[in-house]
Order: C-alpha cells, then structure tokens, then sequence
C-alpha cells in the first residue's frame, strides 16, 4: 500500500487562537474542495454555519454540492481558526476515509505549527484518532468527548513551554452517530 503525503499546506492565520486537527483528508475524488473538510457528506462545515450564522448552510453551494472556500477562509481568517491534521503521511489500509483504517506513518509536528501561531491556546481534534495522536505525542491523557484538559507543549529548542487546553471534540462525519444539531451543541463551547 502506498504512503500518502498530506496534500494541504497548514492554514495558519497570524491572528488564530484555536488549531483544529483533524486525523487526515480523504482520497482527492471525495474533495468538494481543497481544503480542509472537503468532503460534501461532512458536516463540520455546516456546523460552523449553525453556530455563527444559525444557517446550517451558510458555507454550501447546494446546487453544486459544494463548500464556499473563499468565504470559509475569510470566515476563518477573521475569527482566528488555523487548520491541519495530526499525520503529514497515512497509508490507508482500506480504500477509504474512515480514520479505523488510517496508519499513521509520520506525525505532525504540533510544536512547528505552534511556533508559527504564537497567539494559539487552544488545539481541537475533531475525532478519535487525531486525540489519539495528540495524546501519543504528548503524553497525556484523553479527554472525554466535549470537553477538555490542559497540557503543556514545548515549542523550541529553548525549552519554552506554552499551556495550551486541548479539547475532543465530537467526529463530523456522518458516520459518528450524534445528529447535527447536537454536534453543533458540542462545538458550541469552543467558541
């Protein structure tokens, strides 16, 4: 099985407080657009929509059974949202994008990442697998789904360490068993 090499750069608004992880993208052919979430049949960007603009649609083009990317970037450029995922390279196990059949062969580095957003104080991993692998890579322990713990992270050779609340959020893919709304109820405490 071959090795795949993330396909987005990090989006890493100089202004972001939050960094969202998610495990990894699915195959390009499930791309609605290239960026992060992409997949038409996900949800996380309809709960964004729900939370600001009370419109589980704001971010769609329905007839094109698309995400708005300029209109989410701008949206999370102005809120301080920074996205990536918690591997650079995956091999699929199965053809598919479910996360159980991920192997993750090279992890992010999150201090990096860090380092380039000195205002964030908040990661989010929006599934199990990316909490599994922030908590693997930190040593720490899982938070319950919804809520968070508080870690510390070295960002440099210098040893400079930045408290960061890590919270697990809920996955938004319509395989994970909570309706939308209730989703949405979950995030809502990020922001």
């Amino acid at each position: 099985m071959d090795i795949e090499q993330h396909p987005f750069e990090p989006f890493l608004p100089e202004n972001a407080r939050m960094l969202f992880l998610g495990s990894f993208p699915p195959q390009p052919h499930r791309w609605s657009m290239p960026f992060y979430y992409p997949n038409w049949i996900n949800d996380f960007w309809r709960i964004i929509g729900l939370i600001h603009f009370n419109d589980k649609d704001h971010f769609c083009i329905i007839k094109e059974k698309r995400f708005n990317e300029q209109a989410i970037k701008d949206f999370c450029t102005q809120n301080g949202l920074a996205f990536y995922d918690t591997a650079t390279q995956i091999r699929r196990l199965k053809d598919n994008a479910s996360d159980a059949f991920l192997e993750v062969i090279t992890p992010t580095d999150i201090p990096s990442l860090l380092q380039q957003i000195p205002l964030c104080t908040t990661i989010v991993t929006t599934g199990q697998k990316a909490t599994e692998v922030i908590a693997s890579t930190f040593n720490c322990p899982i938070p319950p789904i919804g809520s968070k713990i508080n870690i510390s992270i070295p960002i440099s050779q210098n040893n400079i360490v930045r408290p960061i609340d890590f919270y697990r959020m809920p996955s938004t893919s319509r395989a994970y068993p909570l309706s939308l709304e209730k989703k949405a109820d979950a995030y809502r405490i990020l922001f």
